[in-house]
């Protein structure tokens, strides 16, 4: 049976709290999914890097991962630093599995987040 672990990718912040929001993100991915291997990952400022966090999900026999980036749309990090880190990491584990998600723009959910915003916005 192949067991597939997920990694909540995003930029990373010198400010520590905001890459704490992130590790929450994960961790109510993990919870809400019901998914049991779920790791955070950042690009820059933040432990640990997509490389830790896919070396830590595969010493836990990961066979599958799938990454979702924390970013709204597809700018430059996704296009070239992404992919780049992504062969990187298959070289040194040829055999695992991992496959990209699309940015969060243009996902339904967007829409009712920024209504709900908006809606708070009135409300107060």
């Amino acid at each position: 049976m192949k067991h597939t672990g997920y990694i909540v990718f995003a930029h990373g912040s010198s400010v520590e709290s905001a890459n704490d929001a992130v590790r929450a993100v994960a961790a109510d991915l993990a919870r809400q999914g019901g998914y049991e291997a779920v790791e955070a990952a950042f690009l820059e400022s933040g432990k640990p890097d997509l490389r830790g966090a896919v070396d830590l999900l595969v010493g836990c026999g990961i066979a599958h991962i799938v990454v979702i980036p924390y970013f709204l749309t597809l700018g430059m990090h996704l296009q070239r630093d992404l992919p780049r880190l992504v062969e990187e990491i298959r070289a040194v584990h040829p055999r695992l599995e991992i496959r990209v998600t699309p940015p969060l723009d243009g996902h339904p959910a967007m829409i009712e987040a920024l209504l709900g915003r908006a809606r708070e916005a009135q409300a107060s």
